[in-house]
């Protein structure tokens, strides 16, 4: 397992990714730095885990209307495509990454 360290918000963040994964965690972590960035610029600053609670359900609700319009045959098919064998898929990183990042903000939720 491979470590990353990505900045949020003027902040360091080491995140635990599967080897390989680490540049597209940064990737990642560079959008999300870039949402959160833009609600500060639009609310001020209210507290890292508030920015990133909004940023989150800001990006949520864009997955959300993406999937509506992909319409009724893109999920007929997804629910009917056969489930892949568990075999480490690329995701996986993507995943740890999240949960990292979910622990170090219930931390910080925790000393507020």
């Amino acid at each position: 397992m491979a470590t990353v360290t990505v900045e949020v918000h003027g902040r360091p963040y080491a995140v635990g990714c599967a080897d390989g994964q680490e540049a597209r965690v940064r990737d990642l972590a560079a959008q999300f730095h870039e949402r959160v960035q833009g609600v500060a610029d639009q609310v001020g600053q209210v507290g890292d885990v508030r920015l990133f609670l909004m940023a989150a359900l800001m990006l949520a609700d864009e997955l959300q209307e993406a999937k509506r319009q992909a319409g009724p045959q893109f999920q007929a098919r997804a629910k009917a495509a056969p489930t892949p064998a568990p075999a480490a898929p690329p995701s996986d990183g993507v995943a740890e990454a999240l949960n990292a990042v979910a622990a170090r903000i219930e931390k910080i939720v925790q000393t507020i």
